[in-house]
């Protein structure tokens, strides 16, 4: 009986010790919100209107070619959703995480030969659209490219 005791005690202690662990953990950070008063009120608009159904994680003015355009990060359904406005409210650039098999056929197969996919984005710039994939090259190395619908690399 002593045995069985003896071998019964260090079990419920470390079960114990893994119940306790599990329930320090720290809790999930709320979003931090974003102060939009200190934007112009039509990128303001646009911000609101696209991010209804996001979580906005910040804003940032940017130069661009000695115009300024505001950078809106953005997460939905647990991908990125990256927006840049020009200060009259308009959506010049959306750039959207997608999963690789959403991705059209041509473009999934061009990616497949260059490595494996680590982070895929649907980049929809001036009514054109191409696809920017972050890689793991077949030597193991981290790149990144461009292509087009058809799968075709993009020029930068």
């Amino acid at each position: 009986m002593t045995m069985l005791i003896a071998c019964v005690k260090p079990i419920w202690f470390v079960s114990l010790m893994l119940a306790a662990s599990m329930q320090t953990s720290a809790p999930a950070k709320p979003a931090r919100k974003v102060d939009l008063s200190q934007y112009p009120g039509p990128v303001r608009e646009t911000i609101q209107r696209e991010t209804q159904h996001a979580t906005l994680k910040g804003v940032s003015k940017e130069q661009e070619k000695g115009q300024t355009q505001y950078e809106v990060e953005t997460v939905v359904d647990g991908k990125s959703r990256d927006l840049l406005v020009d200060p009259a409210g308009k959506i010049l650039e959306i750039e959207e995480e997608i999963a690789l098999e959403t991705a059209p056929t041509a473009v999934r197969d061009s990616l497949k030969t260059r490595g494996t996919v680590l982070k895929l984005e649907r980049v929809q710039r001036q009514g054109t659209l191409s696809y920017e994939a972050q890689l793991k090259g077949k030597n193991g190395k981290k790149t990144s490219v461009t292509v087009d619908a058809d799968g075709k690399p993009v020029k930068g």
